[in-house]
């Protein structure tokens, strides 16, 4: 039987609509300096990829993660060779702001049809290796109503694959990790977090599959 299912967000209920390295030319252009989308893109692929998570704390994160992120795009810009004269913190507190306008972010095509069709059968939940922007981001998205609770990584002090993170969802989901399945495109994160925390898991492969394989094991 399963009580409460748990999803990731980013690329798993929703994605960008246009790619990271355009958004940050945008900030910059605001800014005067003129960087490349692809040079951006392929910068921010590489940092992100050789970033550690944040380290583990026993409660919340005090700063929501602003410095994790602040670091990741200095080593962007680094990356890309910043132009002269760029306000680096400026430009970090526009770009912070930047991903949570409306209209930055897009549901994937079936989203709304698995959450209407979820809605009290189960209890659902969030489970995001974010920060608290996370939370107007679903609400500009239109579904945070249909989650009875968001839980974040920056707000819990641990960032999947950790099992603590798992284990804060499942107390508010209130349901033991037999009876809950989590969904995420992210084969260490999603897929062998959940797992090893003892949750079954619904390994997200777009196209091979989509959120609609998840009614059939609801």
């Amino acid at each position: 039987m399963t009580r409460a299912v748990l999803f990731d967000a980013a690329g798993t209920l929703f994605r960008l609509s246009r790619s990271v390295g355009w958004h940050y030319r945008e900030v910059a252009l605001r800014h005067g300096a003129d960087l490349r989308e692809d040079g951006l893109n392929r910068a921010f692929r590489w940092a992100w990829k050789a970033a550690a998570a944040p380290h583990e704390t026993d409660g919340a994160r005090p700063d929501d993660d602003r410095a994790w992120w602040r670091a990741l795009v200095g080593r962007v810009l680094d990356e890309c060779g910043s132009a002269p004269g760029l306000d680096c913190d400026a430009y970090f507190a526009e770009l912070w702001s930047e991903f949570t306008r409306p209209g930055v972010w897009e549901l994937f095509p079936e989203t709304l049809e698995v959450l209407s069709a979820l809605r009290g059968r189960v209890r659902l939940v969030v489970v995001s290796n974010f920060d608290s922007r996370l939370r107007t981001i679903l609400s500009h998205l239109g579904i945070a109503e249909y989650f009875d609770d968001i839980v974040i990584s920056s707000e819990v002090g641990a960032d999947k694959p950790s099992p603590k993170i798992f284990s804060a969802a499942l107390a508010r989901a209130g349901a033991p990790a037999s009876e809950a399945l989590h969904v995420g495109d992210d084969p260490e994160a999603d897929w062998l977090g959940a797992e090893r925390a003892g949750l079954r898991s619904f390994r997200l492969q777009r196209p091979e599959n989509s959120l609609l394989g998840v009614l059939d094991l609801v």
